[in-house]
């Protein structure tokens, strides 16, 4: 990576890298903006930079990708590099022998190891384990210990935190008092979507950089470059489904490809053939059936992506009610299908169905049982667009 695989951020890049030329890096910074919008890629590309053995041959264009270092990086195992995101307690106990041979301790470590492999997949993902309740003073303590040390190699120590307002009181505290007198060779870079929640006097010790989701022009630049066989439908679907959330925008690009997941276009287009069903007279048992079977089929992500699609599909039909020929759509393709629907639809309470999809959204997210969150909300949709 360099910092031309960057998408988007071009002044938050040059402030980094004239920090960099000048040799006046902060001992720690706040990356703050919406979620999923480059904070921690850009994170990762200053740790590459600094740390890169390629690097001084071309300062500007950022790490290499290729030497040891980076790979390193890369894999989550470089030894100056630590990154922190909220795991669960019992993931910190697992380093006693009789734990390490518990079923319990085991399966934790199975799934810290699944979200960092994921994080290797989708550099624009944050984890954060279900069952966590934070980022914990245990995980802190831990960098107190290790900041004492000099870098095994080259000039310093860089720790990565993601979430950053997610830690524990006692923490937030703890990351404090070392702020307060930060070691010469360590620098701290904290990853927050909603720095506010940031205890101030952390705040106060970071230099600040804000970050704003890429625009539909960058994200079409990307994609076409990232993706260069997806159709232009295709490509307006995800800029528009994504909203600037790269770490939704990654996953529908790779579902393209990936036999295991239905593709973004084929899944909206499932989506609208249920709607479809759940509205046409005496067929409602038929939805519900449907209903099953893709609470069944479908995972977690691919139904919240489903109910999002429709979210987009409501609103270019709000849209072409308001204003007949109204443009751009977020469907341009489904042109016919948005009129049909606003034809025989007028006048339903998009505000309210947005909401219930909404909600719908948050509870699949949250781990609501997916038959019973998309049944009650195939009822509640039919009620508020039928009784108008």
């Amino acid at each position: 990576m360099s910092w031309n695989a960057i998408i988007g951020q071009k002044q938050q890049i040059r402030v980094l890298q004239k920090a960099i030329e000048t040799g006046r890096l902060p001992h720690a910074y706040l990356f703050a903006g919406p979620e999923a919008s480059g904070k921690e890629s850009v994170a990762f590309e200053l740790a590459r930079t600094l740390t890169c053995r390629n690097c001084k041959k071309s300062p500007a264009e950022g790490s290499c990708g290729t030497c040891p270092d980076c790979l390193q990086i890369a894999e989550f195992m470089h030894p100056n590099i630590e990154y922190l995101f909220p795991i669960e307690a019992a993931l910190l106990d697992a380093g006693e022998t009789a734990k390490k041979e518990n079923r319990k301790s085991a399966e934790v470590r199975e799934r810290y190891d699944a979200l960092i492999e994921e994080k290797k997949q989708n550099p624009y993902f944050s984890p954060a384990m279900e069952r966590s309740m934070g980022i914990l003073s245990e995980q802190i303590v831990a960098l107190q210990q290790k900041a004492l040390y000099m870098p095994a190699a080259g000039s310093r120590k860089i720790f990565i935190i993601s979430q950053a307002e997610r830690m524990n009181p006692t923490a937030a505290n703890k990351l404090l008092k070392l702020l307060e007198e930060p070691p010469g060779h360590v620098m701290f870079i904290l990853i927050s979507s909603r720095p506010e929640s940031v205890l101030p006097t952390i705040r106060s010790r970071c230099q600040l950089i804000t970050f704003n989701r890429p625009t539909p022009a960058e994200l079409e630049t990307w994609l076409r470059q990232a993706k260069p066989d997806i159709s232009p439908s295709e490509t307006g679907f995800i800029i528009s489904f994504s909203r600037g959330n790269l770490a939704l925008a990654w996953e529908l690009i790779k579902s393209k490809g990936s036999s295991e997941n239905i593709p973004a276009i084929q899944l909206r287009d499932l989506a609208i053939d249920y709607l479809r069903l759940a509205l046409t007279p005496n067929r409602f048992h038929e939805a519900l059936a449907k209903c099953e079977t893709h609470a069944k089929n479908l995972s977690k992500t691919e139904l919240s992506h489903f109910l999002g699609a429709l979210l987009l599909f409501f609103q270019d039909i709000n849209h072409r009610i308001l204003k007949p020929g109204y443009q751009p759509l977020n469907n341009p393709d489904i042109e016919t299908a948005i009129e049909r629907f606003a034809k025989n639809f007028p006048n339903p309470d998009f505000l309210a169905i947005s909401a219930a999809t909404e909600e719908a959204i948050r509870a699949i997210d949250r781990n609501a049982s997916p038959l019973l969150a998309l049944s009650a909300w195939t009822s509640q949709i039919r009620d508020l667009i039928l009784a108008r």
